[in-house]
């Protein structure tokens, strides 16, 4: 992947406004849940643990509404939920494909919910595999930027530990590497003493669809609504924008 810039991600994200910090707090207490159900609670043990609580902290999550999510994903309360990872496939405007992973207590509530926001949003859903298959499960570290540290430092920490490329992302490194190096990929960055942000596991397109400043605001605007349903954990798309329409929808934001 080339360097892009923010309004290029693979996955759209927004800076966390009040109205959405509890939702966002939601999502992060689920992730933190299922991993320490899957791993247990011991934090030596589980390294998928251990990126959910870092991710949650430097979100502002309370440290006792992490330690509850713990103790209650590894079984601890009694009270576990029983979540199941689904993933919807769909087309945005222009033909741009997304990914719609969900965290869910409910099949039929996260379907129903998915379907109805894609349709009323000026989107289509796909078959399963239509759109799957042009993305493929990588590692993401995101590295800030800090005084001193270029891209050629953070190269150089993970490449013996199985990373594919770094990417200068404006004021963040993005590390890529294959789903399975994603622990090696953060611990060489540890042990090289460089911070990071979040580790995570990704769907990142083979091929991207370039469109314009209108198309962008309607596929946008879809991602936006379906970020709002409580069972949506991430959204990943192919959409690709040109520096002329990433200046245009910077400006707007401004």
């Amino acid at each position: 992947m080339s360097g892009h810039s923010k309004w290029a991600t693979t996955k759209h994200q927004k800076a966390i406004t009040d109205s959405r910090r509890a939702k966002a707090f939601a999502k992060l207490i689920k992730n933190i849940e299922v991993a320490a159900r899957m791993g247990g609670a011991d934090l030596s043990g589980n390294p998928t643990l251990v990126d959910a609580i870092q991710k949650a902290k430097k979100t502002s999550v309370p440290n006792d509404n992490i330690d509850r999510a713990v103790k209650r994903g590894a079984g601890l309360t009694g009270d576990a939920v029983d979540y199941t990872t689904i993933m919807y496939e769909g087309y945005a405007a222009h033909g741009v494909a997304i990914m719609i992973e969900c965290l869910t207590d409910n099949k039929n509530r996260a379907a129903a919910e998915v379907r109805t926001t894609v349709t009323r949003n000026g989107g289509n859903m796909a078959d399963p595999g239509s759109v799957a298959y042009n993305f493929h499960r990588k590692g993401i570290v995101v590295v800030p930027k800090s005084d001193g540290l270029t891209e050629d430092d953070v190269l150089l920490a993970v490449l013996d530990a199985g990373a594919e490329e770094v990417v200068d992302d404006g004021d963040k490194f993005e590390v890529f590497s294959e789903a399975h190096d994603l622990v090696a990929t953060r611990t060489a960055l540890q042990d090289a003493g460089i911070d990071y942000d979040s580790a995570d596991i990704a769907f990142v397109p083979s091929l991207k669809v370039e469109v314009d400043a209108e198309t962008a605001r309607k596929v946008f605007h879809l991602i936006d609504a379906l970020e709002e349903l409580d069972d949506v954990q991430n959204i990943y798309s192919n959409y690709d924008l040109s520096p002329e329409v990433q200046a245009e929808l910077q400006a707007e934001s401004a």
